[in-house]
């Protein structure tokens, strides 16, 4: 049985808006002895359709491995994506079917890049670089171990200050939800100054103007608690080069004196070498080779057999690894998940959109050129088997 996880569905035009007569048609004049996929199943290799029957069915043979139950998908490209939902009426032996069309439907938008198989000796997939735990801020999931981390950090660096508090963004106020929501840092050199609450910089909260008519209250409160001075800054994990999650926060209280920008540079600095204390505890390196079954320039789809990456994937939004074209450098990019799909036989296949690549200079230079040529092969071959068709 097929476990399915589709991350990002794939926007489709209406599948209904064609008769049924239409889309026999429309498969009849565009795949008839076309190379197509079998979806979830792909690694069975091509598939065609090689005849249409008078009572609207087709004839589709696969390898003779296929064992489906009773009903399955063909997917392709013309000048887009397209999904043929087909079931089954009759199988007539090993791989060779009698099926009727359900549905046929085509991406709403083109795919900008061509996509096409790869062999392991062509291209594999290595160094893989994942996190153990999710960090769910919205359901405050955070793993234990970095719990402990915070609390490290805190125990450490309590000379700091009178009060050094570490917290996770739990029970919020507004300067707190203000925090999480921008990543901005709270600095009041001057509790009893209200010119001290306007930021220092776009990076700093504008407290005078998120408090507005409670900034009097609030100043009043804290000088009754006396508080001289106040820094609250956030720890900010990156899930990938696109995503950063405010998490935690590091607040700093001064009874005795008043707090410079020099001591919010100081934490800023001491909440960087936290993250990369968190990143190395949260993140497990994975030195196997996986296989790529099919790449573009932008995304590709990876064979996952190792059960370690299996474990932590399933539940990952994303992974850095190397590409390794044969005899060439590793290609560090992360792969953002979309998708992923267990087989029989238990192996994962999971579908990734490239996020970002390393900071290794003209990489992604050097992939293109990897790919351009490859691209040109599987243009050439399409028209070839285009023309064959037609004679």
């Amino acid at each position: 049985m097929l476990n399915i996880n589709q991350r990002k569905d794939r926007s489709f035009i209406d599948p209904d808006a064609n008769s049924k007569e239409e889309v026999f048609e429309y498969v009849k004049n565009s795949f008839k002895n076309k190379p197509l996929l079998i979806k979830y199943s792909s690694e069975l290799g091509e598939v065609k359709i090689n005849e249409f029957l008078n009572d609207r069915t087709i004839m589709v043979v696969t390898d003779p491995d296929f064992r489906p139950e009773t009903n399955f998908t063909l997917y392709g490209l013309m000048d887009k994506y397209i999904e043929i939902d087909l079931i089954i009426e009759e199988t007539r032996g090993p791989g060779y079917f009698k099926c009727r069309i359900d549905k046929l439907k085509r991406a709403a938008v083109s795919r900008k890049e061509i996509r096409f198989k790869l062999s392991p000796e062509e291209v594999i997939a290595t160094n893989f670089k994942i996190s153990k735990h999710t960090i769910d801020i919205t359901n405050y999931s955070i793993p234990t171990s970095i719990k402990v981390l915070l609390e490290q950090f805190e125990s450490s660096n309590s000379g700091l200050s009178d009060i050094v508090k570490v917290s996770l963004f739990e029970d919020e106020d507004a300067i707190l939800k203000h925090i999480r929501k921008t990543g901005e840092t709270l600095f009041v050199e001057n509790i009893a100054d209200e010119e001290s609450y306007l930021p220092f910089s776009d990076d700093f909260v504008n407290a005078k103007e998120l408090l507005g008519y409670e900034l009097h209250n609030f100043i009043k409160k804290n000088i009754e608690k006396g508080y001289k001075s106040i820094i609250i800054s956030p720890v900010i994990y990156l899930t990938n080069p696109e995503n950063s999650i405010p998490f935690a926060y590091i607040q700093l209280i001064s009874k005795s004196e008043h707090f410079t920008i020099e001591n919010v540079l100081e934490i800023k600095g001491l909440i960087f070498t936290l993250i990369d204390r968190i990143r190395d505890a949260n993140t497990i390196m994975v030195q196997v080779h996986q296989e790529i079954t099919d790449i573009s320039k932008t995304g590709a789809k990876l064979k996952i057999t190792d059960q370690n990456l299996k474990k932590y994937m399933i539940r990952a939004r994303g992974f850095i690894f190397d590409i390794v074209f044969r005899l060439q450098a590793p290609i560090t990019i992360y792969g953002d998940i979309k998708s992923t799909y267990t087989d029989n036989s238990g192996d994962m296949y999971v579908g990734v959109d490239f996020a970002g690549n390393s900071s290794r200079q003209d990489e992604m230079k050097r992939f293109y050129a990897m790919l351009d040529p490859m691209i040109k092969e599987y243009k050439n071959k399409l028209i070839r088997e285009i023309k064959a068709g037609k004679k």
